[in-house]
């Protein structure tokens, strides 16, 4: 492949967005270095806006991955991927009526806390570990989708553009904090934005208007969007997207460190929801430009694929090759790409490093050594970041084996995010789960969504099942490459082309469902958790959703919990909701001073803020 080097220009934009970016992170380091208290560093001070969050909780999850990811799966399988839409509105539904509201009011800094609050330690400890391993895996997949986009647009060295992607983000997760990581997404946010409308724009012209895409990618098949087929084999269908992506991204959204902590840093709890909506929008409009800046590509190459074509390696080169062909003679728009997909990734995977070593600190190293110093504190979580950097680089080299970056990404948060779902929703659904139905359900869960995930890895799914639209190569110059076809499938076990060819946005309701239905019956069969020992702030059943269930239904969710004594802005005002049970929860290994950690109810606001943390923490 002839590779298509960087102008002069290129080189200038792509380095004056990466200092930008790290000139926020420096900027906010300097301003808050007098502020070194432990919950200034990690949530903000609780007092951030929802602006700024919901920028940076879209940057966050929709980095190089989508830029370089999501144009490639819709020039390669269709505009399917739009159905995300409504995923993503039962994502944030759900995040920020179920699962939000228990978080925000319970006063926590790390998700894992609460499931010491709710089972106890060896639960925390156990999904502590499990968040460790999902990290170090998906920034591996993070750290190396820039790196590849460098490789095609600029000739750089593959290996050594991911290793210098991984110095600088260990570099930068030093820097700041929370607010230096909010403000570098939310810039981070427009230069995705702006990158994606130069490209629509540029490439509409070049494929003779927004009318010629959609006729070419209605030719080629490109726009049969929503498939009700219900075969779970399917890679993607209507039901695949819809209810498997809900499960992949509530995960990410409903109960990942990295959100939540995001989202317990505003002001407020209706900030924290404005954040969580606002967010929604950003989530829409980079779906639906990732989507038409891959029909715009396939209009582009309809008549010679440079995949199968042998022109670029791999399917996650072709927007960088795409974007260098239609800004050959535009220099420094290229660079303006290639920043967009890179400086997102350095703030994306920084945050990742930081929320690795924080939570690793606070849940392992704090509970060894409760009398470190804050100096010492300071060393060890430096250590930390640096370990990580390193860890999270050297599985980018994995990620390169891994396929395509989405379906990577999105399958290890299958795998490890959907038991976790599964997890949290026992511990918040479900009042009368104990801490062994929640451990062994979390086991069961992790079990079934690696079992299928390796199993697919080993035994990948009939082509018929995951091979492509059809692609063209009629008008591309003869070359001696092969076409390439189908895989040959050797000899295969029979869960081959069942169990192991699930669709991969599956995995995660695999690993929910399973982690739920284990701990259920686990629980039933061990003996139900004691009504007096639940707080009531720790769960929130279903019933709460909905206000036309009646009282009978609302006390059978409740499963005996005290619930109606009084209004739960009433019980968090006199605090008794929190005292109630305070012996019980102080048997599970709960500091005395954690029950204090309840927000207080602001009546003028109608919603709860973060003043109560402010008097007890700081």
């Amino acid at each position: 492949m002839e590779v298509k080097n960087f102008a002069v220009w290129d080189y200038v934009v792509f380095a004056a967005l990466f200092f930008i970016s790290s000139g926020i992170g420096v900027f906010f380091a300097i301003k808050e270095r007098k502020k070194t208290t432990s919950r200034e560093f990690l949530v903000g001070g609780r007092q951030m806006s929802f602006g700024p969050v919901g920028l940076s909780l879209t940057a966050s999850f929709m980095s190089a991955v989508t830029v370089l990811g999501t144009p490639s799966e819709v020039y390669r399988f269709g505009a399917s991927f739009l159905v995300f839409f409504i995923a993503y509105l039962f994502v944030i539904l759900l995040t920020s009526e179920l699962f939000l509201p228990v978080f925000y009011r319970s006063g926590i800094t790390s998700t894992y806390e609460y499931l010491q609050l709710r089972f106890n330690k060896p639960v925390r400890y156990a999904a502590t570990v499990i968040y460790i391993v999902q990290t170090i895996l998906y920034t591996g997949v993070v750290v190396y989708a820039p790196a590849l986009a460098l490789n095609q647009v600029t000739g750089f060295d593959l290996w050594g553009s991911v290793f210098a992607t991984g110095i600088v983000c260990t570099f930068y997760c030093t820097l700041g904090g929370l607010k230096a990581v909010v403000w570098t997404d939310a810039f981070q946010m427009v230069v995705m934005i702006v990158g994606f409308l130069t490209v629509l724009i540029q490439g509409s012209t070049h494929a003779g208007g927004f009318h010629n895409v959609l006729q070419q990618s209605t030719n080629g098949s490109r726009l049969h969007i929503f498939d009700f087929d219900v075969d779970p084999l399917r890679r993607h269908t209507f039901w695949t997207i819809t209810v498997g992506g809900t499960f992949t991204w509530l995960g990410i959204y409903g109960v990942n460190q990295s959100t939540i902590q995001r989202c317990i840093s505003c002001k407020t709890e209706k900030h924290a929801k404005l954040a969580l909506y606002f967010n929604l929008l950003g989530l829409w409009i980079i779906l639906v430009c990732a989507v038409f800046c891959g029909l715009i590509m396939y209009s582009h190459f309809k008549d010679c694929d440079p995949w199968t074509s042998g022109i670029i390696s791999a399917p996650d080169q072709l927007m960088p090759y795409f974007v260098m062909e239609i800004f050959a003679t535009m220099p420094g728009l290229p660079g303006l790409f290639v920043a967009c997909a890179f400086s997102g990734t350095l703030s994306t995977v920084a945050a990742s490093i930081n929320a690795l070593a924080t939570v690793t600190f606070e849940d392992f190293v704090k509970s060894c050594f409760p009398h470190l110093s804050d100096k010492l504190s300071t060393w060890i979580s430096k250590g930390l970041c640096l370990l990580f950097g390193v860890m999270c680089t050297s599985m980018a080299v994995a990620a390169s084996v891994m396929g395509g970056v989405v379906q990577a990404s999105l399958s290890i948060h299958g795998m490890c995010g959907g038991p976790m779902l599964g997890l949290f929703s026992l511990g918040i659904v479900f009042p009368f789960v104990n801490w062994k139905g929640a451990l062994g359900g979390l086991l069961t869960g992790i079990t079934l969504s690696f079992w299928v995930a390796i199993g697919a890895f080993i035994y990948p799914a009939p082509a018929s099942k995951t091979w492509p639209l059809p692609l063209s190569t009629d008008q591309c110059i003869k070359s001696n490459v092969t076409a390439t076809g189908p895989p040959v499938l050797s000899s295969r076990p029979g869960i081959a082309d069942t169990w192991y060819s699930i669709s991969y946005l599956y995995y995660s309701a695999v690993g929910c469902l399973g982690c739920i239905a284990a701990g259920v019956i686990i629980s039933l069969i061990t003996g139900r958790q004691r009504d007096e020992d639940i707080q009531p702030l720790l769960i929130r059943p279903v019933c709460n959703l909905f206000c036309f269930w009646s009282k009978k239904c609302k006390t059978l969710c409740w499963c005996g919990v005290q619930h109606d004594s009084g209004t739960e802005q009433e019980n968090l005002e006199n605090g008794s909701a929190w005292k109630q049970g305070a012996e019980s929860v102080l048997q599970n290994g709960l500091r005395r001073e954690s029950l204090v950690h309840v927000p207080g109810y602001d009546p003028k606001d109608k919603s709860y803020n973060n003043m109560a943390f402010e008097i007890t923490h700081f």
